[in-house]
């Protein structure tokens, strides 16, 4: 009978115990403060303070580095030595006498994950084991790591295990087969990670920019995606777009920043994408070339020289150049029939090259988020363009089939950008296009993110995230509105023209450049 009554009573406390500390569930969110959030508060990397501050910010992790002592006592430090003193060949009494620069005693990983487990619900602690001297000391750190964790009966609260030891990760399986690892050598595919039993990739942001294929790859596997170190916004916001599972950053609080403005907080997802990280001519898989003269009493001639189009160093460079190229289209017969294209026939050189290039019958799109983060030429004369065309122009003509100007900028205009669209009641042949001019920052020496969204209702032109121009659909004909199709991408520098040559070239500041960074195009989920 007392027993009974003893069990019950041990019954209800464990019931008020689940009550009162709810299971673990991490943020939803990806943000990994990597060593704890330490650089907006300058405070310690590693610190038990800045894991506090991971916990406050609510990140889906915190970070820290785990090595191993001279009397097998594990610690949370990155470097091997810990103020000179060779982490391995002292003593944890000998180390733990310098503390960090805020006071605090260097942190032993049981003070660290015993810290993680007060008034936390939602950030997990992500556990590098750093590689030791030899593999048996790998071993050791495995197995001490998770016997600690077992015994503080912790495993809720770790996120995942990182290591750049392979063995290490190997033998945390062994020991725990539900426990989540990680690996961060970038040496390994996705389908290598999958058969060994490692839950998910964590590499340096470069790999997946040299090998953008392991990140569908990872996908298609189920497994995770995390980046690291990512600082900048530009990196942040290639790593939110691509849906990385985590992102490893020591700027967590510009991280929440990027999520609130990314495009997939409104439920787009990124459907094509050119980040440029590779070098030669731009990825014929992706674009096509316009040639020769074109239209608009434009004065460049369009080559696919890599002197006009090309990837260097991350960006794809449009240039233009002033120089006699020969034209192809002297004197052609078929030519000089066309009213808007006769004045191409007339010289027997052209006296400027740029590029011209295109999606057409590669990828198109109908509805969407198209941005481009470009830094424009400067110079009178000069008329860079990122636009659309509707992929049934050969069909229609032009501006039946529609045309959609993201940006235009004109070099005798040098502090504004515009939108534009053009169809065949609302085009400038008749001067009704409906378009309009923002001012802006310094284009020829900064990025700027040049935007278009566009549904069935609307059209919304945005620079650098704020909508500066809204277009609606009337709900009339094709006339109005031809935009219920597909439309193809085209980015080009053209030099003169009916547009950008009103105020003359100013043929002593060539050659000028348009350099883009990246081009991505998002569509709704559903």
């Amino acid at each position: 009978m007392n027993f009974l009554y003893i069990f019950l009573i041990g019954l209800n406390l464990i019931g008020c115990n689940n009550a009162i500390t709810p299971p673990m569930k991490f943020a939803d969110n990806g943000v990994v403060a990597h060593r704890g959030a330490w650089k907006a508060k300058q405070l310690p990397e590693n610190s038990i303070a800045a894991l506090r501050h991971a916990i406050d910010l609510n990140c889906t992790g915190s970070e820290f580095d785990v090595r191993i002592t001279a009397d097998s006592v594990l610690i949370v430090t990155h470097d091997n030595d810990w103020h000179d003193l060779i982490i391995e060949e002292n003593s944890y009494s000998v180390l733990s006498k310098i503390k960090l620069s805020n006071g605090e005693t260097l942190p032993t990983l049981r003070d660290y994950i015993l810290a993680g487990m007060e008034n936390n619900n939602s950030t997990g602690l992500v556990c590098e084991l750093k590689p030791a001297s030899s593999k048996e000391m790998n071993l050791l750190v495995a197995e001490k790591s998770i016997a600690l964790v077992k015994e503080l009966k912790a495993e809720p609260y770790i996120l995942t295990y990182i290591s750049f030891s392979y063995d290490i990760l190997k033998r945390i399986l062994e020991l725990d087969p539900n426990a989540n690892t990680q690996y961060l050598n970038g040496s390994k595919s996705p389908a290598q990670l999958k058969e060994d039993g490692i839950a998910g990739l964590d590499y340096e942001k470069s790999v997946f920019k040299r090998k953008p294929e392991w990140i569908s790859s990872a996908k298609e596997l189920g497994l995770a995606l995390n980046a690291w170190t990512a600082n900048t916004q530009e990196d942040l916001d290639w790593l939110v777009a691509n849906k990385f599972n985590f992102i490893t950053t020591n700027e967590p609080e510009l991280l929440f920043e990027r999520l609130k403005a990314s495009p997939t907080q409104k439920g787009y997802e990124l459907v094509w994408s050119d980040e440029f990280n590779y070098k030669g001519k731009p990825d014929s898989t992706k674009w096509a070339y316009d040639y020769r003269f074109i239209a608009n009493q434009e004065k460049q001639y369009y080559t696919d020289s890599p002197k006009n189009a090309r990837v260097v160093n991350g960006h794809l460079i449009i240039e233009a150049h002033k120089e006699q190229v020969v034209n192809e289209l002297y004197n052609d017969p078929e030519v000089l029939k066309k009213s808007y294209l006769k004045y191409a026939a007339k010289d027997q050189y052209a006296n400027y090259s740029s590029a011209r290039l295109k999606t057409q019958d590669m990828a198109s799109w109908q509805y969407g988020r198209i941005e481009v983060r470009a830094k424009l030429p400067n110079g009178k004369g000069l008329w860079p363009a990122i636009w659309m065309l509707g992929d049934n122009v050969k069909e229609l003509g032009w501006p039946k089939g529609g045309e959609i100007d993201i940006m235009e900028y004109v070099g005798f205009k040098p502090d504004s950008i515009f939108g534009t669209i053009h169809t065949q009641a609302y085009n400038h042949t008749k001067g009704t296009q409906k378009s309009k001019w923002i001012h802006i920052d310094e284009p020829n020496e900064k990025f700027h993110v040049y935007a278009m969204e566009w549904n069935a209702e609307k059209m919304s032109f945005l620079l650098d995230g704020e909508v500066y121009f809204e277009i609606e659909n009337e709900h009339k004909t094709i006339n109005e509105w031809p935009f219920d199709q597909k439309f193809h991408l085209i980015l080009n520098v053209a030099v003169g023209g009916s547009l950008g040559g009103q105020k003359g070239i100013d043929n002593s500041v060539f050659p000028q450049k348009m350099t883009v960074d990246y081009v991505r195009v998002f569509q709704l989920k559903n």
